[in-house]
Parts: C-alpha cells; structure tokens; sequence
C-alpha cells in the first residue's frame, strides 16, 4: 500500500502564528457533555487533537471515566514530543509516535479507526479537512468549531442529509478560550482569569456532532404571521421563496419556501422543518432581494402545519 504523503504546512504555519492555539476551558467542556453521556457508555473516545498535559477534554474524560462508564480514552496531539496516551480507567500507556501526531498521519488514522467518537477542538485551519475525513470514517462526534464552518461545502450537506447538526451551547454560549501568553487579547471580552489564564471570548462558535441531543427535538415556537405582514417578508428575485431576516420572524401561517440566517440552525429541529438547499437561487446565484444579497441564506419549508 502506497503510504500517504501529509501536507504539514498549513498546521505549521498555523502553529507558528499561534492562530490554532485556543484552549477550551472545562467549563464549557462540562456544560455540552452533561448532554451526551448516553452516547459515551462503553465507547473508546477519542482526543485527536490534544496533549493530556494540557487539555480540559482529556481531563474530563479522565476525572469522569468511571462515572461515564467508558470502555478506553485515547489522546494524540501534533507537535514536538507528539505520543499516545491511552487509559482503560486503571492503567495508563504512553507510547511515543514514529511521526509528528497531526491527526492525517497514517499512525493517527489508525488510532481513528480503533475508535467510537471523537471528542475534541480541531484546528480550524484544517477544519474542512478534519470533517471530512471523520465522515470518510463514518466515525461520531462532537467538536467545536467556528459558526461559518456550516457554509462549508464539506458541513452543509452533511447537515442537510440530517447526519451532523449543532450542539447545545452556541455563540455566547461559550464562555470562552484560553490562549497563549504572546497572542493577542483583542475585542472586548478578554479577560486573565484567577490562574493567570489569558482568555479571549470570540462568540462566534459553535459544537458539531453527530450524537443525538434533545434540543434538537424541540420546535421552535411560531408566533408572527404572514398574512397581513406581507411588506415585511419580500420574495427573492432569483427564487420563489421570502426572506426571513431571524428566525424568531418566521411567521406561523406560511408553508412554502423561505429564506432564513444560518443561525437558525441553532433551533432546527428536522422533524417541523426541510432544508431545501443553501444560499442560491434557481439561477445558480445567491439569493437576492431588490437586487441586494442579504447574508447567507438557508432556504427551508415547513414539515408540519
């Protein structure tokens, strides 16, 4: 078998520029896993992308691995020293790597295959590549990632197949993460935490995961109407849909197609609505209103009445 030939040079020039070192802080860790214990029960979980010494995911699988019943943790994690910690609730192995650990090698595939869900935060330099290859695997997941990773060729067709949707906490939801001493505290939330922890809060993230969760059973609860409000939902151009500007706009009494923001997959819940596709008319174009493009659009269509 040919073995595969890895390009190192995005993951190291995104390590240099310190542009992939964002740590997810425990809280916000314990806060999405509390809704996914089910799914973790007798499973071999993955942390592709950390260094025990470091991480909050290993960290939590580790303190909670009796509770959760686990049947193994894995860990490998890119960069000097890259090895792999693997824990069956009593012992701990550390094996060094052959290579440098980044998640494509063939080492690390391995590892992957051996696995039940991966757990983690990938680098978002490499986010399409890294979605891509655990749907290659068929493997579950739950993992963070910036929000426009669902205008993504590589997302969006998963979650319009109904195989990958979001998590529970989102945007704000996420309290925030720790970086490193020589990176930048910008924007307005930053803060250094009580243990020295430079903490920058971008709330522009998301979970990811193919693990079942109840919030995205619940309906969203429809209380605008169309019929009377017309001026306020205009037909696209390009497309015989209306645009809703928030998902809290959508009105009660339409069932044909509509246009809303990404957000709304926040609330989706697949069994009340369709998606029909993603940002372009029927002429191939994005969807447009007066001759003006509103930010990306999901085009959707009632399920129910």
């Amino acid at each position: 078998m040919k073995k595969r030939v890895v390009n190192h040079a995005l993951l190291d020039k995104a390590k240099v520029n310190k542009k992939d070192e964002f740590y997810t802080q425990l809280i916000d860790i314990e806060r999405e896993m509390i809704h996914y214990t089910k799914h973790f029960r007798d499973k071999v979980i993955y942390c592709n992308c950390d260094n025990p010494k470091m991480s909050n995911f290993w960290k939590y699988f580790y303190d909670h691995f009796n509770e959760l019943e686990l049947r193994e943790l894995y860990a490998t994690f890119y960069g000097f020293g890259a090895s792999f910690y693997r824990y069956d609730g009593e012992n701990l192995g550390i094996t060094p790597l052959q290579g440098d650990g980044d998640f494509r090698s063939d080492e690390c595939v391995q590892i992957l295959k051996q696995s039940d869900v991966v757990v983690t935060n990938p680098p978002f330099s490499l986010f399409r590549e890294y979605i891509s290859q655990l749907d290659s695997h068929n493997k579950d997941f739950l993992i963070i990632s910036n929000i426009n990773a669902i205008t993504y060729k590589e997302v969006f067709p998963l979650i319009q197949a109904n195989k990958v949707w979001l998590g529970i906490c989102f945007g704000r939801g996420i309290s925030g993460f720790i970086v490193p001493e020589n990176y930048e505290l910008y924007g307005t939330e930053t803060m250094v935490d009580e243990n020295g922890n430079r903490i920058i809060s971008p709330n522009n993230c998301m979970w990811l995961t193919s693990l079942d969760n109840e919030k995205r059973h619940q309906p969203i609860k429809l209380v605008k109407k169309y019929e009377g409000n017309e001026e306020v939902y205009p037909f696209y151009d390009n497309y015989y849909g209306i645009n809703v500007n928030k998902t809290q706009d959508i009105p009660a009494d339409y069932m044909g197609a509509m246009g809303v923001p990404i957000t709304f997959l926040n609330k989706y819940n697949p069994e009340q609505f369709e998606i029909i596709k993603f940002r372009k008319g029927d002429d191939d174009k994005d969807l447009r209103v007066n001759g003006k493009a509103p930010y990306f659009r999901i085009l959707i269509r009632r399920k129910i009445a």
